[in-house]
């Protein structure tokens, strides 16, 4: 079953769209980066995928999405929104686990614990600018303080698996992906591959939650 709302906050009008499970134990609530929207192939795979599991995967659009704009705003307006819409994500009294790909995964993270997530999925942590690694975003990622999963291509240049520090956090690697988990025709893994690859890791990462 899919049902949008329009859900009012202190930064505009978000929308949520809702991918219901059957008998669900969870919520898993996913926003886009600053690039792009709720179709993100992996974001679409999820909320096509985890409500057979028991999961209602709730895809939120930040209100600049909603409002039409194509540049999203500073990081405090997208924790403002996302603070604004939890109540919705919280209102079938089910856990919620917060996720986002990007800047999505980042406000994720900045806002875990002070809104009582119960983990936190961070797809395509930004954990530096391209180029840029000494401008780091790692103290967000640690400092998530829920159980957490970070899925990362392979050749993400805002930051490969391999430049990620230790810390209290799961992380999977889409082998040869890109930010968007693009893989090259070349790789010898395939796109539908790969995709499968992130459900099936999400998937198992959030039965064991359970």
């Amino acid at each position: 079953m899919t049902k949008s709302e329009i859900v009012p906050t202190d930064a505009g009008d978000a929308r949520i769209t809702w991918h219901a499970a059957r008998k669900p134990w969870t919520v898993l609530a996913v926003s886009h980066g600053a690039g792009g929207g709720i179709e993100a192939r992996d974001l679409r795979a999820l909320a096509a995928a985890l409500p057979a599991e028991g999961v209602s995967v709730a895809l939120v659009e930040q209100p600049w999405r909603v409002a039409g704009k194509k540049v999203a705003p500073a990081p405090k307006t997208l924790d403002t929104g996302w603070r604004g819409l939890w109540p919705a994500l919280a209102a079938p009294g089910l856990p919620v686990i917060s996720g986002g790909r990007s800047a999505g995964a980042r406000v994720a993270c900045r806002t875990a614990r002070e809104l009582g997530a119960s983990a936190v999925l961070a797809l395509s942590f930004p954990l530096h600018p391209p180029g840029r690694p000494e401008k780091s975003r790692a103290d967000e990622l640690l400092g998530a303080g829920v159980p957490t999963l970070v899925v990362q291509g392979g050749n993400d240049p805002f930051g490969r698996p391999d430049e990620f520090p230790a810390g209290p956090y799961a992380l999977v690697e889409v082998p040869h992906g890109d930010h968007g988990f693009a893989v090259p025709k070349r790789a010898p893994i395939g796109q539908d591959e790969a995709v499968d690859l992130i459900v099936r890791e999400v998937a198992e990462w959030i039965a064991a939650l359970r």
